[in-house]
């Protein structure tokens, strides 16, 4: 288990943030720094509280010990007992194991839903089609069977000149919006294996990486998602000071995997030296191109990425 103190103390959450990842209403949370000495959030320029997900994780070991009948005096009692003598609670995992209620429609019924509502610029109905989604689906479901066939068909309905550019860029940053809150409702594990992913110089198209880093997030790697066209210099000289075990990369065209040929040699000037893998279209359809690329191919689906990163980094099992 990972223990509290594992987790970074730097402020980047507000209230209402930590209300969400917690359950714990702000009202609450001031209730309990106010009554208890519980946290002491810092303040913003604005004056606004910011927490940490050391603060995020106190929280949740907190509210495990109320919800199992323990009152929060004897709660902040027991944690600040612990603390005293260098002793910190493992963590409450996150996201435990929910139950996921009875869709309402298909995977492809809920794409044809999605679809149409972005290309209504219809956020409201794209915001609740979401929250169905993730009460209903796993990840790899929502990512597999309905994001991606819906970014597919809106890419295809772009290029037949049936909807416009703005409104593909407006699907794809709704999508990135709702991808990043998801990847960081997990914690960063400072103990648990390190990757490093973003997408190759020039590729623009980084929904399927963001996928990929809420995937490996969720299993409990520390996951930094970096972005699209990562300049592989600037890449190279970030992993020698951070030390990732393990940098990945994604591509869709040709060119962005031409720019990737030199990275694995000037990874493995450093030392350590992470492993570099690879992913993305282009690598799928062009065995050519996969050849051309130094590195782990991760294959053409989630799931098998997920088990050669876990092999590559011998994790056995989901980290939790």
């Amino acid at each position: 288990m990972t223990s509290i103190i594992d987790f970074s103390d730097e402020p980047r959450y507000t209230i209402k943030a930590v209300s969400v990842q917690t359950g714990i209403r702000p009202v609450t949370l001031r209730a309990w720094e106010r009554r208890h000495d519980l946290l002491s959030p810092h303040r913003s320029d604005n004056r606004y509280r910011l927490y940490s997900e050391r603060d995020v994780a106190v929280l949740r070991w907190i509210k495990s010990r109320v919800d199992g009948g323990i009152s929060i005096s004897n709660a902040v009692t027991e944690l600040r007992q612990m603390t005293r003598n260098g002793i910190w609670p493992d963590a409450v995992p996150a996201a435990p194991t929910r139950t996921l209620s009875k869709p309402k429609a298909t995977p492809e019924k809920y794409t044809h839903w999605l679809y149409d509502a972005l290309i209504n610029h219809d956020e409201d109905k794209a915001s609740d089609i979401m929250k169905e989604l993730h009460a209903s689906f796993d990840l790899i479901t929502i990512f597999v069977r309905i994001l991606s066939p819906t970014l597919i068909a809106i890419g295809e309905a772009w290029y037949r000149g049936e909807i416009r550019i703005t409104t593909e860029h407006y699907a794809s940053n709704f999508l990135r919006a709702k991808l990043m809150s998801l990847l960081q409702a997990y914690p960063t594990r400072r103990n648990a294996p390190y990757v490093q992913l973003g997408c190759a110089p020039t590729e623009q198209h980084e929904l399927g990486s963001l996928m990929m880093a809420v995937l490996l997030r969720s299993q409990g790697f520390r996951v930094e998602y970096l972005g699209p066209d990562l300049p592989i210099d600037d890449l190279v000289d970030y992993a020698s000071y951070e030390f990732p075990d393990m940098i990945i990369m994604t591509a869709s065209t040709e060119l962005a995997a031409f720019e990737m040929r030199r990275l694995k040699e000037k990874l493995d000037q450093l030392d350590p030296a992470p492993q570099l893998a690879y992913a993305g279209s282009v690598f799928d359809q062009d065995m050519k191109v996969r050849k051309m690329v130094p590195g782990l191919y991760l294959g053409d689906n989630f799931e098998q990425g997920i088990e050669l990163v876990r092999e590559v980094l011998k994790v056995k099992e989901p980290l939790s």
